[in-house]
């Protein structure tokens, strides 16, 4: 079965393209103010492992809302970096290309503590998966690294340091700020993967 990655350029779609390795990549640059960056991480990743990466590209940026769009989050969000149905909006738009391409599998890198947002909870991972096989071509969604921690998925994936290095995960900026909720995850995971290697080493 044909997969496809949704890969950011982030630390969860590095490793998950790292460990499963899909056969094609893609990459959405909707309006967020980080794409430039992410579109580079993405690419620079596709490249090493030899996997074809497609950028699309919407302009979404009226749409917006917080620190991705660098506007004041939405009434309904429930943080900072939230861009209302943003997941919902990629997986749709990677599958109507990818199933054009001949893949039957979308991967998305949704981790744990993605659960924060409603669209990154395994009822919406089994919802969008659903709606979109019971329509022509039955794509299917998963997240393999769903129920793992990022330095779980990091460890299990084997992704080395110097790529996982290569990783974008700031929201507000093309260089990463230090001060958004995805820069702190970033730094998290580093801290931990390093504990980790304190202990076992």
């Amino acid at each position: 079965m044909t997969s496809a990655l949704l890969l950011s350029g982030g630390m969860d779609s590095i490793a998950l393209a790292w460990w499963k390795r899909p056969d094609l990549a893609f990459t959405v640059d909707y309006g967020q103010l980080a794409a430039p960056a992410e579109i580079s991480a993405a690419s620079a990743v596709s490249e090493h492992l030899k996997i074809p990466h497609h950028v699309l590209r919407i302009d979404g940026r009226e749409f917006g809302s917080g620190d991705m769009a660098g506007t004041s989050p939405d009434a309904h969000a429930p943080a900072s970096d939230w861009w209302p149905y943003r997941n919902q909006l990629l997986l749709t738009l990677v599958g109507m290309k990818a199933i054009s391409m001949g893949a039957q599998r979308l991967w998305v890198g949704t981790v744990a503590s993605d659960g924060s947002h409603l669209d990154g909870t395994p009822e919406f991972v089994r919802s969008i998966s659903q709606l979109m096989q019971c329509q022509e071509g039955g794509m299917v969604v998963e997240a393999p690294a769903i129920g793992m921690q990022t330095s779980e998925l990091v460890r299990i994936s084997g992704v080395p340091r110097e790529v996982l290095s290569w990783a974008h995960s700031c929201h507000k900026a093309q260089v990463a700020c230090g001060n958004c909720r995805g820069c702190n995850k970033y730094f998290e995971v580093w801290h931990e993967l390093d504990e980790h290697v304190d202990i076992t080493g």
